[in-house]
């Protein structure tokens, strides 16, 4: 027995809407990739300004101020401030490097600072002496951030021109007992040489 064809014929009208359909597709993708076009040209016109913008908005160039002086000071250093005016006296009017160099053998103990009262003599020119390794680690943190002070604002040829210390505040411990304490100051500026006539 023959097979019976039991789809209904279609007509002209769903015929063109069929053909409507297949072509939609081709329109949307054709429809779609524009857009996108007109965004990557926003996005490219977009970059073009902004490096416009920041060629325009560089800010002019701040002149450095040349410094001839450069300072560092330490508060309340747990140190005696006898012992501080003592390596106060012997490091002011040296050369910055010098000066780090001798703190460095002293907390070697190979170098002694001459100090008053009733020490021992040292080696060296002096008479009595001491090597306060304590205070002289803690100087040690203090020239050294007195040198790169001193290399930030470009100081030629640095030697300590002021060298303080005083009594700090006083701290009260167990017993009634007190610590000591000091402030210290050291400055540093550029060495003129003086010109022979």
């Amino acid at each position: 027995m023959a097979k019976t064809n039991t789809e209904k014929p279609m007509g002209k009208a769903q015929e063109n809407k069929q053909k409507a359909v297949a072509k939609a597709p081709k329109q949307n993708k054709e429809m779609n990739k524009i857009p996108v076009k007109k965004e990557e040209e926003k996005t490219e016109e977009k970059k073009v300004e902004k490096t416009e913008k920041k060629k325009e908005i560089k800010k002019p160039k701040i002149k450095k101020i040349k410094k001839e002086m450069t300072s560092v000071i330490g508060e309340d250093l747990p140190i005696s401030p006898k012992v501080g005016a003592a390596i106060c006296k012997f490091i002011r009017g040296k050369a910055l490097e010098k000066a780090i160099r001798e703190m460095e053998e002293t907390t070697q103990m190979k170098r002694a600072i001459p100090m008053k009262g009733e020490y021992a003599h040292r080696k060296g020119k002096m008479m009595s002496g001491k090597y306060p390794l304590k205070a002289a680690k803690e100087f040690l943190v203090l020239l050294k951030s007195l040198q790169s002070n001193a290399n930030n604002h470009d100081i030629e040829k640095p030697f300590i021109s002021e060298a303080v210390a005083n009594k700090g505040t006083t701290v009260y411990a167990s017993g009634g007992r007190t610590k000591k304490r000091a402030h210290v100051k050291i400055a540093c500026k550029t060495k003129k040489e003086k010109k022979r006539k």
